[in-house]
């Protein structure tokens, strides 16, 4: 009894913090789209582009996040204090690294970067100008996640949680300034939207830093080391390559289906763009159990204690299948009121429809890879599974089927997205297969 009132708690107290934040985040860039939906779809359709290819780079920082998140929750089971402010350390230098390589490629280069997305020379300027800005919030977003995975891991995800209510909320006040010009400053269209990204970003890291110390001097020694020896870089390696690799080719596969979505016309793309913050929205609402699940059955494992971890696994994809049949219900009857709130044309809101019933019909199954794949898998630090997991069903059933929709079949995107999403099936059925026959449940030595 003692054990089932620990889980729920642990699940509660993790889960809960970040399922609002994500909703908080996700709700706020709705109000962001309306906003930026004004502007005419060659504005949505340049920031939705810019967003997608900083989200390659946001992907592999939430590897990184997600590789401290495996390696310090196994080693506070353990009640191993070094290897726990070890891994932090090691994790928070690799987060910078790649931030300052993605910040001087979209600083220098944004226009190319953009060509592979969309033709349309309108579009394409736009998203550059806003790509260039907000290279600048890269570093701060570094730093706020590794450290908002430790506080996870310290059962303190409350902290980034009251960082993100102050992000937003300031991010969705000032996208109202800069964009419209209002309070005396020029009206700045979507390099306003940038700015305003920039500085709540920046507020963001500074209270997560300001949480950080507030929580480590009360519940760890963080110890301050980066070197490893022969085992242990070893060790790390065989959890961080794989989940990089993974994570990055996922991330380009994804861009890959934008550059589809793109190329199909700025209509098409505007109006998958329309519907990308409340698929963010719904997917966020049960992103917690990922995170819940990361961090306790990681300390299960650390502490060796398998059949417990693998008991938690199954209830945790439990409510969060219930979860997304409920949410997926609610999207079916609502999504044509979400449509009407945009200020464009009769046939754009009618696809952004169209791409929202196809969502509903797969989110059940998305969500269920983002708990068991981007949980309960990783959790035993055999990344390498889902490295080729993802691997096979992006590159081996996404990309072809969305080529083949797109420019063989010449589908309308609603299509071309049921076919593409088909991925989803193909690394659950795998998933599934890999969970019961436990070859995950591993402790770190």
């Amino acid at each position: 009894m003692d054990n089932q009132k620990t889980f729920y708690k642990s699940v509660i107290t993790i889960a809960l913090p970040v399922t609002l934040q994500s909703l908080l985040q996700s709700s706020f860039s709705v109000i962001d789209q309306i906003m930026i939906g004004k502007l005419g779809s060659s504005s949505i359709a340049g920031i939705g582009l810019a967003a997608k290819f900083s989200s390659m780079y946001s992907v592999i920082l939430s590897a990184v996040a997600a590789v401290t998140g495996i390696m310090v929750s196994q080693y506070i089971g353990k009640k191993d204090e070094k290897e726990a402010g070890r891994s932090f350390y090691v994790n928070l230098f690799l987060a910078a690294a790649f931030s300052i390589v993605f910040s001087v490629a979209c600083f220098c280069f944004p226009e190319y970067i953009m060509s592979f997305y969309t033709k349309d020379i309108v579009t394409r300027q736009a998203a550059a100008g806003y790509l260039r800005i907000i290279a600048f919030s890269f570093m701060p977003l570094a730093a706020s996640m590794v450290c908002s995975a430790m506080l996870r891991c310290l059962d303190a995800a409350k902290y980034p949680l009251y960082a993100t209510i102050v992000s937003v909320i300031l991010n969705t006040c000032l996208n109202y300034v800069l964009i419209f010009g209002k309070a005396g400053i020029p009206e700045m269209g979507v390099n306003g939207a940038a700015f305003a990204t920039v500085i709540s970003q920046a507020v963001s890291f500074l209270l997560i830093l300001f949480f950080m110390g507030k929580t480590v001097k009360r519940k760890i020694k963080l110890v301050f080391v980066l070197r490893f020896n022969g085992n242990r870089r070893k060790q790390y390696l065989k959890i961080l390559l794989p989940i990089i690799a993974c994570e990055f080719f996922w991330s380009l596969g994804e861009n890959i289906y934008t550059a589809i979505y793109g190329n199909t016309g700025t209509d098409p793309c505007a109006a998958m763009m329309l519907t990308i913050p409340l698929q963010t929205l719904l997917i966020g609402a049960l992103s917690g159990f990922s995170q819940a699940a990361g961090v306790i059955i990681g300390k299960s494992l650390g502490s060796r204690e398998y059949n417990r971890a693998y008991k938690e696994s199954v209830k945790i994809m439990f409510y969060a299948l219930c979860g997304s049949i409920l949410l997926s219900v609610i999207l079916l009857l609502s999504g044509r009121y979400y449509v009407q709130i945009y200020n464009t044309s009769k046939g754009i809101k009618e696809t952004a429809f169209h791409i929202l019933v196809v969502f509903a019909l797969v989110s059940p199954v998305k969500v269920q890879n983002m708990v068991l794949g981007g949980g309960i898998l990783r959790s035993g630090g055999k990344t390498k599974y889902i490295m080729w997991i993802d691997f096979m069903g992006t590159w081996l059933f996404g990309v072809p089927l969305g080529c083949l929709g797109a420019f063989v079949l010449n589908l309308g995107i609603p299509y071309v997205y049921l076919l593409l999403s088909l991925e989803e099936c193909v690394r659950l059925a795998v998933s599934l297969v890999l969970f019961k026959k436990k070859y995950w449940m591993q402790s770190l030595e």
